[in-house]
């Protein structure tokens, strides 16, 4: 059953890797149409959120929605989903385009249909020309250009881009910028995550900072650089700055097993399958 809700909801949404807390009662709503910018440091939980938003972990507590379908359905929010993490889900024996197709298959894809759209992918970013090299030969920002297209190829309601300019040169970087902003102006969401603030500054309605699993503060990007100017901070990096320094001059200090990346630490140790 559906709800009438917005394109990303979760309420007290929480994941626990033992005695770990990597999300912590996490509550936000994400509306259609639009860019929501995800911020903090690493080990803040953004990645595990990620995956529980797009059903790769099962939350610990809590609840989420995607277009108004709970992440525990899968098959429902399945087709509603695209999903670009930090390291490209590729496989390097296929070619760019062998991979491109088997991905087209599984999402059932009319064969004509997504051949148009890998052949326009594929001009887009410019990798026409090395569409059939295997991908064991392709660069870090070729990989990346692939994952995207993946993520983008079945033309999804909601967009997760984790770090989607990693590795790549100005200019694709740009066109990377220039379709998440098509994507949200043709009604799509597209849900932020990157250490680039100026991308977005440039592009998110909305900002969040999630610090230590919990959301520290959220709004537009001018309302939160509002904020700073009595204190002379004018730039997103500025409120960042601020909110994650706040937040660890009040936490207790990290104990010897709570340094790194948590969300790192608790790949090996459990099976989200």
């Amino acid at each position: 059953m559906t709800r009438d809700t917005d394109a990303i909801e979760t309420q007290s949404l929480t994941k626990r890797f033992g005695n770990e807390v990597a999300v912590d009662g996490l509550d936000l709503t994400v509306a259609h149409g639009t860019v929501y910018g995800f911020l903090g440091p690493n080990g803040a939980g953004k990645t595990t959120t990620m995956r529980m938003l797009t059903s790769l972990t099962r939350p610990t507590d809590g609840q989420a929605w995607i277009d108004g379908n709970p992440v525990s359905d899968r098959d429902a929010i399945r087709e509603s989903i695209g999903y670009l993490p930090e390291e490209p889900p590729v496989f390097d024996e296929l070619t760019g385009r062998e991979q491109l197709e088997y991905f087209g298959r599984l999402r059932d894809l009319p064969a004509v249909e997504m051949n148009t759209r890998i052949t326009n992918w594929l001009d887009l970013f410019d990798l026409t020309d090395d569409a059939d090299k295997r991908i064991e030969d392709y660069s870090k920002g070729m990989r990346q250009k692939v994952g995207l297209i993946q993520a983008l190829l079945h033309e999804p309601d909601v967009v997760f881009l984790d770090e989607p300019t990693s590795g790549l040169d100005p200019r694709a970087a740009r066109t990377v910028l220039d379709v998440i902003a098509e994507l949200t102006d043709d009604g799509h969401t597209v849900f932020l995550s990157t250490h680039i603030l100026s991308v977005v500054e440039e592009l998110a309605d909305v900002v969040g900072v999630l610090y230590e699993g919990n959301l520290v503060t959220e709004g537009a990007p001018a309302e939160l650089t509002a904020r700073m100017e009595a204190e002379e901070g004018t730039t997103l990096e500025d409120v960042f700055l601020s909110v994650t320094a706040e937040r660890e001059s009040i936490a207790p200090g990290p104990g010897p097993e709570d340094t790194g990346d948590m969300t790192d630490r608790s790949n090996a140790r459990v099976d989200d399958r």
